[in-house]
């Protein structure tokens, strides 16, 4: 393959990148502002529900409903990991691998192989960069 053709190809890939970068920014900036919008709706929907003491309101165009929604946060990972072994609880974290903290865990213990029930997905990826401004 000649040198000008990858060049074309090379042009075209950061010229549509850039694109994709232009319409994410906009797209990101307008959802923000709706995003706004929706909170400060849900806010005063909160209150009217609040001050008639009620779950949900219907109305004609649709139900504004009150619901409660708890999230648990953690303050102090090393009590709450003694806290899981010691019970035996794993199933209170999510299953996933960290990438980077098993990359590094496994570069310890070359010579062991993978652990029972792990595989390696591995595949090429191409990147492009810019040319540099020398």
């Amino acid at each position: 393959m000649e040198m000008i053709e990858v060049d074309k190809l090379v042009d075209a890939y950061i010229s549509i990148r850039n694109e994709r970068d232009n319409i994410a920014r906009e797209h990101e900036l307008k959802d923000r502002e709706l995003v706004a919008q929706l909170e400060k709706l849900e806010v005063v929907m909160l209150e009217r529900c609040n001050e008639i003491q009620a779950d949900s309101i219907k109305t004609k165009k649709g139900t504004i409903i009150k619901n409660l929604k708890e999230n648990y946060v953690c303050g102090d990972w090393d009590n709450f990991k003694q806290y899981i072994l010691e019970n035996q609880a794993l199933e209170l974290l999510q299953q996933r691998i960290s990438q980077t903290n098993f990359k590094e865990f496994l570069s310890t213990r070359e010579d062991e192989g993978l652990p029972p029930g792990i595989s390696t997905l591995r595949q090429f990826k191409i990147s492009v960069r810019k040319p540099s401004n020398k």
